[in-house]
């Protein structure tokens, strides 16, 4: 099961047309200490790149963007009561949401590992430079 990866920082892992979605390593090392998911309603319709839930920490609070089109067949419940799971095994346990694909060839659109691991090199990067040019400006 190859895991495709969102320029959001996110990832989904797709099994027999269902995929399992949650934040990446990269975003949960960010975000720090998880405090609120708020988890997207099964039985919902969701296009790509449309809001689906949120997720806070106490450093900052980001939207979740489903990766493909689909309905939402099901949250990750354990989370409810265990938050800190997205910080100790976000691409195991700390799953947040599973969904049916509508179109399967949304996924030909997101990244595999390799360059998502290339395309946060880079914003890494990009971020360094635009510190750089901000302590030279000042």
């Amino acid at each position: 099961m190859p895991v495709r990866y969102s320029q959001d920082h996110q990832y989904i892992i797709v099994e027999d047309g269902v995929g399992t979605v949650g934040i990446t390593n990269h975003a949960q090392e960010k975000l720090r200490d998880v405090t609120l998911v708020e988890l997207p309603h099964v039985g919902e319709q969701v296009k790509k790149s449309g809001a689906v839930g949120v997720v806070e920490s106490v450093k900052a609070a980001r939207d979740l963007y489903s990766p493909v089109s689909g309905e939402i067949l099901g949250v990750n419940e354990a989370l409810i009561g265990k938050l800190q799971l997205v910080n100790e095994d976000a691409v195991g346990a700390g799953w947040i949401y599973k969904i049916k694909l509508a179109e399967p060839s949304e996924l030909d659109t997101l990244l595999d590992r390799e360059a998502y691991l290339a395309y946060v090199q880079e914003q890494g990067r990009c971020a360094t430079h635009q510190t750089e040019e901000i302590s030279y400006a000042t």
